[in-house]
């Protein structure tokens, strides 16, 4: 099975995604940010997953679960780590890693769709 995504495209049908993780911790900073997603391939039970994010404007904080590659197809957004403080302002055609475990604010400047590789050693 092949997936293929490029800054654009139609990503398809996508399930809602609440902010409900209790390992995630969420808080939402600023706004109402709405979440929706898709996992193609992974997930419960694996080490690994990939898919499709989406996230409406506004600003939440989280802490991620597994390491991440991520590339953003649509809209702005900046990732801002904070135990180094380092802000990444990403664009469509960018891509940024995340580790697992860190404590991150997503500002989402513009409504965001992403595709991302998520590995985590003890599994999901």
């Amino acid at each position: 099975m092949t997936f293929q995504y490029k800054p654009g495209d139609d990503v398809g049908i996508l399930e809602d995604w609440p902010f409900d993780n209790p390992l995630s911790d969420y808080v939402i900073r600023e706004g109402h940010p709405r979440t929706s997603g898709r996992i193609d391939a992974g997930g419960p039970g694996h080490a690994s997953r990939y898919g499709i994010w989406c996230c409406t404007k506004g600003t939440f904080e989280c802490t991620e679960q597994g390491d991440e590659l991520m590339m953003i197809l649509s809209g702005r957004c900046r990732v801002i780590d904070q135990t180094s403080g380092v802000t990444n302002e990403l664009n469509p055609g960018d891509s940024l890693f995340v580790r697992d475990g860190s404590r991150v604010i997503w500002e989402i400047i513009e409504d965001v769709t992403k595709v991302f590789f998520g590995q985590k050693a003890d599994g999901y």
